[in-house]
């Protein structure tokens, strides 16, 4: 997944969920923020960000910030990027063998799966979660406490029991991390029903990327501890 014209800025404050302060040019802009999560550890004063200016006119926002370096790592933080970069795996055969259909936004029951797709008579639901927290190489999710991801888990296991495959894929928006794991500090019932899902059968997935300053794309297989 590639970003057009893409400037560098430094991180200023964050008003909101959504708004930023970003230093261009000398000048202070006021950003869209791609990610509504906390990402304190990746948003801290000073920070080099890299943001890519706004294709409609007239907008507020003239950028949207979309990665930043932390201490040397390029960290892709666009919450919209992981099913962009894991649609393009899958499409390019990256992920799974001989798919034959693939659908975006699938509804199932109560919820709505990133990715439904078919194998010849394998039909499988893909759940995708985009992961940016990280801590001394080690990274995880949630950054916060998510019910709509253990939702999704408890609906993934459902979709076994009706025959279906099922996966959830933790898209790390970085590259070379030295394991995943679920954040149980933050979100205690997330990292139980992940061990449950995995007991059921459901595909626990993790996978690193490459980010450059206008890039990201699906690479290596990240070991998960549960």
């Amino acid at each position: 997944m590639k970003y057009n014209n893409i400037v560098k800025g430094k991180f200023i404050v964050r008003e909101n969920r959504f708004i930023a302060q970003v230093e261009i040019g000398g000048n202070t802009e006021i950003c869209h923020v791609r990610n509504t999560g906390r990402c304190r550890e990746l948003l801290v004063k000073g920070a080099e960000v890299y943001l890519e200016p706004a294709k409609a006119s007239g907008r507020r926002t003239k950028y949207s910030l979309v990665t930043v370096n932390k201490n040397g790592r390029l960290i892709n933080m666009d919450s919209q990027a992981p099913n962009k970069v894991v649609e393009e795996a899958l499409r390019e055969g990256k992920l799974f063998d001989n798919v034959t259909f693939i659908k975006r936004e699938c509804k199932y029951k109560d919820s709505r799966f990133d990715f439904y797709i078919e194998q010849g008579n394998v039909k499988t639901f893909i759940e995708v979660k985009g992961v940016t927290l990280e801590n001394n190489n080690v990274v995880s999710f949630p950054d916060a406490p998510s019910e709509r991801a253990v939702k999704h888990l408890r609906e993934l296991m459902k979709a076994l029991e009706e025959g279906y495959k099922a996966c959830i894929l933790f898209l790390v928006q970085m590259k070379d991390p030295k394991y995943f794991t679920p954040n149980a500090e933050n979100h205690r019932e997330f990292a139980l029903a992940l061990k449950e899902a995995k007991y059921k059968g459901v595909d626990i997935m993790a996978y690193d990327c490459f980010v450059s300053e206008n890039e990201i794309i699906l690479k290596d297989n990240v070991n998960i501890i549960l």
